[in-house]
């Protein structure tokens, strides 16, 4: 979730309005109105099945409509009045041409849809045959818009140096707005920069005590529940995952609720955060959340409890939360509600990409006895040299340095991220432009994004050997931690970019690795772990742009705490 942008988190970018998280929801002005009618006829559809495909396409991904649907429609007479305007908006989708100096123009024969029903099928393998067919560089209509897919790792610097005409801000504030109805970022600056300047406390020594903190909530947790299970205890991966990385982050953020049922209000707080998770794509599209059932009652519930009130009750607050809290206090009235929706937003960033990458790091490692040998390896050689023993209860401690010195662990990450982050670094051009860059020049449209998709990157053959196998050690070079890869023969400055690129790099991603590696400590340090299914679990498209891809199925598997004798 540390620079001036954001997964895994790209985790708080999102919320300060600057990061790598999903941009596909957003046009300009022009374009919105431009496909208003559009939206409107299609929400009016009473076949659920039309409504279901354009929303699986619009909302970046296969989501199916079993967690949110459609609530009521207009009246039927605005559907014979969209039918009229059927032919025309049809005329405007599909009359753009390609201009001289233009890049390939990729448009499909389905009009609005474009190519989005093949990309959001199997993402790699379409934009890898379009590589092969027109080169680096060409743009795809995908579900209304046009976006330039920029695939030459070494030009990814000239789409992050010129930020004025290439401009993250502007629809990543809109996001925000949609997705968390935070409407002052949209016309404040100083609320943003204030806001901006307080994820500095997510780095140095402010993460040192935030890491401290981290550590006393595991103990806590785990010597009261987990430790417990001297028997196998079967549990659904990815919803322990969800369960136990959101109390910790959870506590570590915002402290401990003070009250008897403390418990009972953080697993209700989690319910609803995941539930507001499921929909997350829907509400960062162009579908007005009045017609995504329960939507906004659920994004309103979770904002209750976050208010100021809320807050100030907690105890062991972190210092992001009371810099944010004091900052809030200045540009809004201590009853307004929009306070409790920063709040949301800063949760968000803070789960929605750790959640999933603790599910992949657990599922690879118990898929691979040799890389849980390892990592056991590396922790009891580390306990060892700095005198610590294992034991009943959680005794070891680990500083920031530490944690970073441990290499195989750090490899062991870095690949689960490699194969299941699908973060992209969008960013939406402002006025008619050339793009230049050291092969050639590029005229681009005012109202189009520009896009570098890592993924294809992280799955190239030329740069990591057998891309779709997990190799824990995969950056590991005689026994240090492995920096160099090359492509065409040249060193590669970008070669990992899970929390996105330059200014927009996740400024939780410190935070959000931490965990990940404590959490995994713990369990191989005092548990004995088996997985249970042997099926393969694949990744789930639906978040495309989102970061982490959440799992296509949950997988069982079981622990128990290791008996130690004296």
């Amino acid at each position: 979730m540390g620079s001036k942008s954001c997964c895994i988190c790209p985790l708080l970018r999102m919320t300060c309005a600057t990061g790598p998280l999903s941009k596909a929801g957003f046009l300009s002005p022009e374009q919105e109105a431009a496909r208003a009618s559009d939206l409107e006829e299609r929400a009016l559809r009473g076949s659920h099945r039309s409504l279901q495909s354009r929303q699986r396409v619009q909302m970046q991904g296969a989501m199916t409509l079993d967690a949110v649907s459609p609530g009521p429609l207009a009246l039927p007479g605005l559907l014979f009045v969209a039918t009229l305007l059927l032919p025309a908006l049809f005329f405007l989708l599909t009359r753009r041409i390609r201009r001289p100096g233009e890049p390939p123009l990729i448009k499909g024969w389905l009009p609005y849809l474009g190519m989005a029903l093949k990309f959001w099928k199997d993402p790699l393998t379409f934009l890898q045959t379009l590589q092969r067919q027109h080169g680096d560089t060409f743009t795809v209509l995908l579900g209304g818009r046009y976006i330039t897919f920029v695939l030459d790792p070494f030009q990814y610097q000239y789409v992050m140096k010129n930020p004025k005409q290439l401009s993250f801000e502007k629809f990543s504030r809109r996001l925000s707005a949609k997705a968390f109805s935070v409407k002052k970022l949209l016309t404040d600056d100083d609320l943003h920069d204030d806001l901006h300047r307080g994820f500095l406390l997510l780095q140095g020594k402010p993460l040192d005590a935030l890491l401290e903190t981290m550590i006393q909530e595991v103990k806590e947790i785990f010597e009261s529940q987990l430790l417990k299970a001297t028997d196998w205890r079967t549990e659904r991966m990815f919803a322990f995952c969800s369960s136990l990385v959101f109390e910790i982050t959870f506590t570590t953020i915002y402290g401990k609720i003070l009250a008897d049922n403390q418990k009972q209000i953080i697993s209700e707080i989690r319910d609803d955060f995941l539930k507001f998770d499921d929909i997350f794509p829907y509400l960062v599209s162009d579908i007005p959340i009045q017609l995504l059932r329960n939507a906004e009652s659920m994004q309103k519930k979770i904002i209750k409890c976050l208010t100021p009130e809320k807050v100030a009750q907690m105890h062991g607050r972190s210092e992001i939360v009371q810099e944010r809290q004091d900052t809030l206090k200045k540009y809004y009235r201590h009853e307004d509600f929009e306070i409790g929706a920063h709040h949301l937003g800063l949760l968000w960033a803070s789960l929605a990409n750790t959640i999933p990458a603790m599910f992949w790091a657990m599922y690879y490692i118990l898929r691979h006895p040799e890389a849980m040998e390892a990592l056991r390896d590396e922790i009891d050689s580390f306990l060892q040299s700095t005198g610590q023993k294992k034991g009943p209860g959680i005794s070891v401690h680990f500083t920031r340095e530490q944690l970073d010195s441990l290499v195989c662990l750090e490899s062991t990450i870095l690949e689960v991220l490699r194969l299941c982050s699908y973060s992209s670094i969008i960013r939406e051009v402002q006025e008619d432009m050339d793009f230049s860059s050291e092969t050639r020049s590029y005229s681009l449209r005012k109202g189009d994004f520009v896009a570098v998709f890592p993924p294809m990157i992280h799955n190239d053959p030329e740069v990591f050997n057998a891309p779709k196998e997990f190799r824990f050690d995969r950056f590991i070079e005689d026994g240090k931690k492995k920096t160099t890869f090359f492509k065409g023969g040249k060193k590669l400055k970008s070669y990992i970019m899970p929390f996105g690129l330059g200014t927009s790099k996740c400024p939780g991603r410190y935070f959000a690795v931490n965990e990940m590696k404590l959490l995994l400590i713990i369990f191989l340090t005092y548990f004995d772990l088996e997985i249970i299914d042997r099926k393969p679990v694949g990744l789930n498209h639906s978040r495309m742009f989102l970061g982490i891809q959440h799992p296509d199925s949950d997988v069982s598997f079981r622990y128990k705490a290791k008996s130690w004798r004296s």
